[in-house]
């Protein structure tokens, strides 16, 4: 099969030929039919995220269908579509996987990071973190649903009931959370880039009630503020936008560092939060959720070979909505 390969961080993954990937016990193996571009793939190729396994297929928002299933593997069959989320393996038995926090597994593995992911013609994947895809979504349309749809998820969770929800770096997963957070009846103002005017349109037209640079201050403050730029310059910005009682909170896996600042932006009772990862759980919940919204993604398509391209595009802020790589398979 093809695949684009990272063999060293910081340098240019490499369009290989591999050996077909054959399913374990509890695996299924994907003939893979597209797989979104994370700025995570970016972190991990900057060499941001330590020790990956190399050489390293990337992807972790997988859209495939079933080509083999390994021994016990009884959740689906030959032919199913499904999806492939960061989130790759757990142990099962530690004190945060019985408490319904399989996302802090200490031993947990990542798909596109510990384990090949879906840069490639074909993949394999533990059958108890994939997930049916809705029908009605496209292949390249359901696969930004898988990470930026379930991370932003699990942010606009956490963030609790706000009224008034402020999204900061306005690319794939706030283009999704801003259409849940319009269905559940929020307010939503968003933050760009300085300057960028085409991507401000672009959250307006997704109903936003305003938008503007992230070095602005929003007409009337929030209560609570989702940061998706990994910028830590942002964290304090964002601490001063949000009233009272609000949360601020960080959904990247790597964030630049946060710089001082004064006590009086956490006071008040002001919460600072992350998001780490996601759960099974809030697999199921978005994906039933999606279809009522409905959610609909804005993708930019690019071919497997030009997987560095598409990269290049998303460190440069010239994608709105997601960057989807099309996988044509041989077989």
């Amino acid at each position: 099969m093809r695949a684009m390969v990272l063999t060293e961080p910081g340098r240019p993954l490499e369009l290989r030929e591999l050996p077909l990937p054959e399913p374990g016990p509890g695996q299924v193996q994907l003939r893979v039919r597209a797989c979104g571009v994370c700025r995570t793939d970016l972190h991990v190729v900057d060499g941001e995220l330590p020790d990956p396994k190399l050489p390293l297929v990337l992807g972790h928002q997988i859209v495939g269908v079933i080509t083999k299933l390994g021994e016990g593997v009884d959740r689906f069959t030959v032919g199913d579509r499904v999806g492939v989320p960061w989130l790759g393996w757990t142990c099962g038995h530690c004190r945060y996987c019985l408490s319904g926090r399989e996302n802090l597994c200490d031993e947990a593995r990542f798909t596109g990071y510990q384990l090949d992911g879906g840069y490639a013609e074909y993949a394999v994947a533990d059958a108890r973190y994939c997930f049916p895809i809705p029908e009605g979504y496209p292949d390249l349309q359901a696969a930004p649903l898988l990470c930026a749809g379930l991370i932003g998820y699990r942010a606009l969770r956490l963030a609790g009931e706000a009224e008034r929800l402020g999204l900061y770096g306005f690319g794939a997963a706030a283009h999704i959370v801003a259409q849940v957070a319009r269905f559940r009846g929020q307010r939503v103002y968003a933050f760009t880039r300085p300057g960028d005017t085409e991507g401000q349109q672009f959250a307006r037209e997704l109903g936003a009630v305003w938008a503007g640079g992230s070095d602005e201050r929003p007409p009337e403050p929030l209560d609570a503020a989702l940061i998706f730029a990994p910028a830590g310059t942002l964290v304090p910005l964002a601490l001063g936008a949000v009233a009272k009682g609000g949360v601020v909170v960080c959904a990247g896996i790597h964030m630049s560092d946060i710089p001082s600042f004064p006590y009086r932006l956490l006071w008040g009772e002001r919460v600072l939060r992350s998001v780490a990862n996601l759960t099974r759980r809030d697999g199921e919940e978005f994906l039933a959720l999606a279809p009522q919204v409905p959610v609909r993604t804005t993708v930019q398509a690019y071919p497997l070979e030009q997987a560095n391209r598409a990269l290049e595009d998303l460190r440069a802020g010239r994608i709105h909505g997601a960057a989807v790589l099309v996988v044509e398979s041989s077989g």
